[in-house]
């Protein structure tokens, strides 16, 4: 819960999701405008759309990186520079290997997802299917039904979430 996140673990969060992304789509900037061709691929999270108990933070940092790719896209659109967000689900990384969950994505499912994506130019790459599609067009349109799914699930995911960070 956030009133038991260290003050340390909310900074270092925001740090590594949002300013040092922006710092460093800042610093690229000059070299991408001078290239024929080029692209920024920023990794959000499925709950950068529809966000969870216990992962406040997290969710917040993660929807601001899909914000801010929007933003530098209309930005840039006068450059030959394609920027496209990648939202996984669940993935097999280090930072999960304390989850709980029912299934997730390998790494090499969602790089091959984010190539093909950046390839076709899309803007976004949702992991997730039509269950997270689902998720997304729920929380825009009648949020209420996930706080009920959020309120149902509560103490199974305070126990899944229990020796999970999102770090």
């Amino acid at each position: 819960m956030l009133a038991e996140q260290s003050d340390d673990d909310i900074v270092g969060q925001i740090n590594t999701n949002l300013t040092g992304l922006t710092l460093l789509t800042k610093k690229t900037l000059p070299l991408l405008q001078q290239s024929r061709e080029g692209g920024i691929i920023n990794v959000s999270s499925g709950y950068g759309y529809t966000s969870m108990p216990f992962y406040g933070v997290y969710a917040a940092t993660k929807s601001a990186v899909g914000q801010f790719s929007d933003a530098i896209r209309r930005e840039l659109y006068q450059y030959p520079i394609h920027v496209m967000t990648v939202y996984p689900s669940a993935t097999e990384t280090d930072m999960m290997k304390t989850a709980v969950v029912d299934r997730m994505d390998t790494a090499e499912e969602v790089t091959r997802a984010t190539i093909s994506g950046f390839v076709r130019k899309e803007i976004s790459v949702i992991m997730g299917g039509k269950e997270r599609e689902d998720q997304i067009k729920t929380n825009f349109l009648g949020p209420q039904k996930i706080d009920r799914v959020a309120a149902d699930n509560f103490e199974a995911v305070r126990k899944r979430t229990k020796n999970h960070r999102s770090m």
